[in-house]
């Protein structure tokens, strides 16, 4: 059964793929402004503004680098949050807020703000962590550097910060929590297959790579 679970997957990526792609065009009804967004990010740079600035639940880690995320990995986020299906308090209560026309802005500001492009393979990994990515089949999601997913709706994970990438990860495996948990099915069923410290050398590897995500510092005071 092992064996099959990354061809399962794969084969369940397709199907996922289409569905968020109906989600994704629902919430993409708005044309977002980088100008409009620049203005309603108030309440995004006190966590996502400051380089190094950690978040203490559901454990310590960096807060995510989201400057240089795609318009619609951020909107589909956001549009997951608001939806219960991720449910990080803090996150859902900010993505309760928002109407589509503000994720539509918040993401054109931010997915303007990345580095430059990353080469188009990744560095090699161990031999350890190769089989752990092939047996999570997370190429074909990720793309060859995890910087390009096959969807744009997909985030980009290269060099994001390792510790709130294994944070994620495990939050993909909780079934049924009120205030943890991502309700996704082709990341649970990639999650799920691993033990804890497998998703952490997975997230070590991928928060070592080229990126073009960045966290760029912004005043409190406009």
């Amino acid at each position: 059964m092992n064996q099959l679970l990354p061809t399962m997957l794969r084969s369940l990526v397709a199907a996922a793929t289409f569905s968020v792609a109906a989600v994704g065009a629902h919430a993409q009804g708005a044309t977002g402004s980088a100008d409009a967004g620049k203005k309603k990010a108030e309440m995004c740079i006190g966590c996502h503004g400051i380089p190094g600035y950690q978040n203490s639940f559901p454990e310590i880690h960096k807060v995510p680098m989201i400057s240089g995320q795609s318009d619609k990995y951020i909107i589909a986020a956001l549009t997951a949050y608001k939806a219960g299906e991720r449910k990080h308090p803090s996150m859902r209560g900010i993505a309760g807020s928002l109407s589509e026309q503000d994720m539509a802005d918040l993401a054109a500001f931010y997915s303007a703000q990345g580095g430059q492009p990353v080469p188009e393979t990744a560095k090699a990994p161990s031999a350890a962590v190769a089989a752990l990515l092939e047996k999570g089949a997370c190429v074909s999601c990720h793309g060859a550097n995890f910087s390009k997913p096959i969807d744009p709706s997909y985030p980009k994970i290269a060099g994001q910060h390792p510790d709130y990438l294994f944070v994620a990860l495990k939050a993909y495996t909780v079934d049924g929590g009120n205030v943890v948990g991502r309700g996704n099915p082709i990341m649970a069923g990639m999650a799920k297959q691993f033990k804890p410290a497998e998703l952490r050398q997975i997230a070590q590897y991928l928060g070592s790579l080229d990126s073009e995500l960045r966290t760029v510092p912004q005043s409190r005071f406009r």
